[in-house]
């Protein structure tokens, strides 16, 4: 799936799935034959330019949208990013429209720079019918998401999804759960209240929502049932470990050998 074809997925309400892969070691992506998308993070995982843009490539050699996330929400970094071979940028803890309109402008408009993209952002004046023809040919396929993650990006969360040019949110349920005073309490009844509320106002207005998930498989399908079309399954890491875990405890429990290591009193499995 290219950029163009995720973002044409996510505006009409068809589901795209995915997942936050973050190991380098992984850059042939063999495998990985049920993901439309991936998400690369640059903001927590410590990830340096030549590595994203060996995973970009990679990725986008084999039909799979690569999206990373920026370490905040900088139109340098994304157009840093988008250089390396980013289809999708993913700007952390969106809260002020102005930011993302910044945001829209150099994912979608690069590389008009400058007074005369402000100004293009601010009224829409400034260039030339040819000179917009071109540059929203040569940014077709890339895709502009927000994390919505706080308590202020939701008091502003119709003006965020108002900006022209964005094109999903995805929760942060992480950095929500904190904001709201629930910390990982993801089964909270406010919590989960509040991530439906979010996902069905940007289905709404017409933009693609999800919510990057891994505690609970029948969690992540009720967001699903509630229109989430941005499925952001879990990580490479903690899929790996969860497979590891349950194949070695298969194998000690089939040769009667104690599971898990010993910590003192308590068993870690």
């Amino acid at each position: 799936m290219t950029g163009h074809e995720l973002r044409q997925a996510l505006h009409a309400g068809r589901r795209v799935y995915g997942s936050a892969l973050h190991n380098p070691l992984l850059w042939a992506a063999q495998g990985y034959t049920q993901l439309d998308f991936v998400f690369l993070d640059n903001e927590h995982v410590p990830l340096d330019r030549s590595q994203t843009m060996a995973l970009c490539q990679a990725y986008r050699a084999r039909g799979i949208a690569p999206l990373v996330r920026v370490p905040t929400g900088d139109p340098i970094l994304a157009c840093m990013a988008l250089d390396a071979g980013a289809e999708g940028i993913i700007s952390p803890y969106a809260e002020d429209p102005e930011g993302v309109r910044a945001m829209v402008g150099a994912v979608k408009y690069r590389p008009l720079k400058g007074e005369k993209l402000a100004r293009f952002l601010r009224d829409g004046g400034g260039v030339e019918p040819a000179t917009l023809a071109y540059l929203e040919e040569r940014n077709r396929n890339n895709v502009l998401l927000i994390n919505v993650e706080s308590l202020p990006a939701i008091e502003r969360l119709d003006a965020l999804l108002a900006v022209p040019g964005l094109d999903a949110v995805l929760i942060g349920p992480h950095d929500l759960s904190i904001s709201m005073n629930l910390p990982e309490q993801y089964e909270h009844p406010a919590f989960i209240e509040m991530a439906e509320r979010i996902i069905t106002r940007a289905r709404a207005a017409g933009l693609g929502a999800g919510i990057h998930y891994w505690p609970s498989l029948e969690r992540e399908k009720h967001y699903v049932g509630k229109g989430a079309n941005l499925i952001v399954h879990s990580t490479d890491t903690i899929e790996a470990a969860k497979a590891i875990n349950a194949a070695l405890l298969e194998l000690r429990r089939a040769f009667g050998d104690v599971p898990g290591r010993q910590t003192g009193e308590s068993t870690v499995v």
